[in-house]
């Protein structure tokens, strides 16, 4: 359990470094993905079976969004263009190191409160009551609305598709209509 814990954690550290190391905006939402399905899993395993699922479906589902938006308003396929990924190194970097000394300290000295009463015997069913209560049927009907909302507007941002350049025949050379495609 330990040692699955310290392979997750270690994903989950590695492909958040990767945001900011690869040079495409398609490459560090990818990334950033894979961070937190690993956060997610590492959360299945500890126990939480309603909050480990939730922030794996809550994640791709905002990295579709990303991905939506990628492609909407920066064309064709500028997403695996090389970029920078960082602006302002030193002041971030300097702002992080803060943050993460006060958010240590602060967990170090903040004295704790004692558990008042004996937790619920089925937790993760009274966590979905007391995180949904009775709005579980408009979240399970708004679901599927949102995908499939999410799905018809990449079809409609991406108005060229292969069968555009190439037509019937993938083999053949691309006749494109505009020059310079992709």
């Amino acid at each position: 359990m330990i040692a699955l814990a310290v392979v997750l954690g270690a994903v989950a550290i590695a492909a958040g470094v990767l945001v900011f190391v690869v040079d495409s905006m398609a490459r560090a939402t990818y990334a950033l993905l894979v961070s937190f399905v690993a956060v997610g899993l590492l959360l299945v395993a500890v126990g939480l079976d309603y909050l480990g699922p939730i922030t794996i479906l809550m994640m791709a589902m905002e990295m579709a969004v990303m991905g939506l938006f990628m492609i909407m308003f920066m064309g064709m396929n500028p997403a695996l263009m090389a970029m920078d990924m960082t602006h302002a190194k030193r002041p971030t970097a300097i702002v992080a190191v803060a943050v993460f000394v006060g958010l240590a300290a602060a967990i170090l000295t903040i004295p704790w409160p004692e558990r008042a009463a004996a937790p619920a015997g089925d937790r993760v069913a009274a966590l979905g009551v007391a995180l949904m209560e009775s709005k579980m049927l408009v979240m399970l009907t708004v679901s599927p609305v949102l995908l499939a909302t999410i799905v018809v507007a990449v079809v409609l941002a991406n108005p060229r598709g292969r069968y555009d350049r190439f037509g019937d025949d993938l083999e053949a050379p691309a006749d494109d209509p505009e020059a310079g495609g992709l």
